[in-house]
């Protein structure tokens, strides 16, 4: 199974030493590795010229921003599966590739988990992973693209859509797994090590804006007011309500607990 590690990276020189660092350090070496920098001014090429001879491909210009960047990586991908590891970001260990390798899955994504780390409080936490990706796992969370391998073949008649600045990765997980039914195959391993602080967690309104303008044209009208009640649950109770009703003795104590709390209300 061969990989393409696509970084993109802009005016973050010390994220991406970090990032390359991460990448060709792997002890699984069957990977190629692409960087598409937007055209940084901050010293980000001379790093890129540092690494020159462990990237397989690397380009600095000018571009329309992360999306096209992602795209122009894509196009230049050979690998069975793609991963985005963009600046900043790193793999959790040197051996994430080789445990990923070692699960040997012909799906369409393979998804493991982030490791969220705070440099101030010196805390950290692994991302919670859904039961199953349906639209409403969507509506209140997506998949982390740092942490998926995604088939290169999905994009063969699809790239992220250009015209989003910060929710296009979300809309091709939603419209790959929720329209089309391709599969996901979590496994429990790190996968990222996530530098807090990126461009959707600082623009955590406007991400939040691109998403309703968009489920509001992907969803009836009705449908959106039901995923908006469930999605009033934090995203941990929402998955346990999920796995509770997969179960018949605990799906029918729920019911009488819910009879039980009308009563009193």
């Amino acid at each position: 199974m061969k990989y393409s590690i696509i970084t993109v990276n802009y005016n973050n020189k010390e994220g991406l030493r970090k990032t390359i660092e991460s990448v060709i350090h792997q002890t699984f070496r069957d990977f190629e590795f692409i960087v598409i920098d937007g055209g940084s001014i901050d010293g980000s090429v001379d790093v890129l010229k540092e690494y020159d001879s462990q990237i397989d491909f690397w380009v600095s210009e000018p571009d329309g921003g992360i999306y096209q960047g992602m795209n122009k990586g894509i196009k230049k991908a050979t690998g069975e599966y793609l991963n985005f590891m963009n600046s900043g970001d790193c793999f959790y260990s040197s051996d994430v590739l080789e445990k990923v390798t070692g699960y040997q899955y012909d799906t369409d994504f393979i998804v493991g988990k982030d490791y969220h780390y705070n440099y101030i409080t010196h805390q950290g936490h692994a991302s919670i992973q859904p039961p199953r990706t349906t639209m409403i796992h969507f509506f209140v969370a997506t998949l982390d693209h740092q942490s998926s391998f995604i088939k290169k073949e999905l994009f063969s008649n699809s790239l992220y859509d250009e015209s989003h600045r910060l929710v296009s990765d979300w809309i091709f997980f939603t419209e790959k797994i929720v329209n089309e039914g391709k599969h996901v195959q979590f496994i429990p391993d790190i996968i990222c090590r996530r530098e807090e602080g990126g461009l959707s967690e600082q623009q955590r309104e406007k991400n939040r804006k691109e998403i309703n303008e968009y489920l509001h044209q992907f969803l009836p009208y009705g449908v959106y007011e039901d995923y908006a009640t469930l999605a009033k649950l934090d995203k941990t109770s929402l998955y346990r309500l999920f796995d509770i009703c997969n179960h018949n003795m605990k799906r029918k104590l729920l019911i009488i607990c819910i009879k039980l709390i009308k009563q009193f209300f």
